[in-house]
C-alpha cells in the first residue's frame, strides 16, 4: 500500500460522510491559521506526510515548513504553520497528529539506539512487527531516525526462520528447497537464515548458499564465536530481545546488523499539538 493510499483510507475512516462538528459550527468561508506545537523533546518525523494530508484535503491550504523531518526538537518549537479554510484544517488535524506523533515516536526511539553505536559499523534494522497497513509510514519513520529498513514484506527477501527450518526438515533441506524454488521461478532474492546455536552456524557455513546469517538470542560469548567462525563470508545479523541497554555490547561483537522489533511495535508517541493561532 502506498503512502497516498494509506492517507486516503485513513481520511475515509475518520471523516466518513463529513466532519459534522466543523460543518455545524464554523462558517464555510471561514479561514484561519494553525501551528504544530512541540510539547516533548525528540526527533520530528512526518512533516512531509502532513504536507501531503493537507494537500489532499484542500489544495488551497498554505503550508509553511519551519523544521524538516529528522531534526531534533524541543518543547515549545513550532514545526509548521498552515493557513487556509478553517473547516479543511480541522478535517486534517487528527490524521496529521496521529501520523506525526507515532512517526516521531518511532524516529526518536530509532535515533536513541542508533546514536549509541554511531561510531561502529553495525546498522540498526527494523522488522515486520509493524501496525497493519501502516508499514510504509512506520518504516519511513525508522529511516528518518537513522535506522535501516529490513525487508518490506514476505515478497522481497527470503528469511528462513526456525519454523521454516523445522517444517522443511532441517537446515540443509530448507536451503536446498529455497534454491530450487528461486531457480524455478527465476527470482533473484537474497537469502537469510536463522541460527539458534553455534552448531547451527557451523552447519550453515558448511552448506553455504546464503547471504546473511541471523544469530537469534545468542549470548555475547556465543556471538563472538559465531562472528569468528563466519569470518566475513556472510553478513551477520543479531536478533532477539536487544535493547538500548545491550545494543552497544552486541554491536561490539562485530555483527553487521542488529534487528530491533521494538522500534515499531513498542514505542511511545511524541507529544505534539495543532493549535489555532
Amino acid at each position: 500500500m502506498t503512502i497516498d493510499e494509506i492517507i486516503l483510507q485513513a481520511l475515509h475512516e475518520d471523516v466518513g460522510d463529513g466532519d459534522h462538528t466543523s460543518l455545524a459550527c464554523i462558517p464555510k468561508e471561514s479561514t484561519g491559521i494553525a501551528k504544530l506545537l512541540v510539547k516533548q523533546e525528540g526527533i520530528i518525523a512526518g512533516v512531509e506526510i502532513a504536507k501531503k494530508i493537507f494537500n489532499i484535503v484542500d489544495k488551497d491550504i498554505i503550508f509553511e515548513e519551519l523544521i524538516q523531518d529528522g531534526v531534533k526538537i524541543k518543547q515549545g518549537d513550532i514545526v509548521f504553520y498552515v493557513k487556509g479554510n478553517s473547516q479543511s484544517i480541522l478535517k486534517a488535524e487528527r490524521l496529521v497528529l496521529n501520523f506525526m506523533q507515532r512517526m516521531s515516536g518511532i524516529a526518536t526511539a530509532t535515533y536513541q539506539i542508533t546514536s549509541l553505536i554511531s561510531d561502529l559499523k553495525t546498522k540498526i534494522l527494523d522488522t515486520r512487527k509493524t501496525s497493519p497497513n501502516l508499514r510504509e509510514i512506520e518504516k519511513l519513520a525508522v529511516r528518518i531516525g537513522g535506522g535501516v529498513n529490513h525487508r518490506m514484506g514476505l515478497y522481497d527477501m527470503i528469511l528462513i526462520k526456525d519454523n521454516h527450518i523445522d517444517f522443511a526438515g532441517g537446515i540443509e533441506k530448507a536451503i536446498n528447497s529455497t534454491h530450487d524454488y528461486l531457480n524455478k521461478l527465476k527470482k533473484d532474492l537474497k537469502i537469510e537464515i536463522e541460527a539458534r546455536s553455534i552448531e547451527d552456524v557451523k552447519k550453515i557455513i558448511s552448506i553455504g548458499g546464503v547471504h546473511r546469517i541471523m544469530l537469534d538470542n545468542f549470548n555475547i560469548n556465543d556471538m563472538l564465536e559465531a562472528v569468528k567462525l563466519i569470518n566475513n563470508k556472510y553478513e551477520i545479523e543479531a536478533s532477539g530481545g536487544i535493547t538500548i541497554d545491550t545494543v552497544r555490547k552486541v554491536a561490539e561483537t562485530g555483527v553487521d546488523f542488529i534487528s530491533v522489533g521494538a522500534l515499531t511495535h513498542h514505542i511511545s508517541s511524541l507529544d505534539l499539538s495543532l493549535k489555532a493561532v
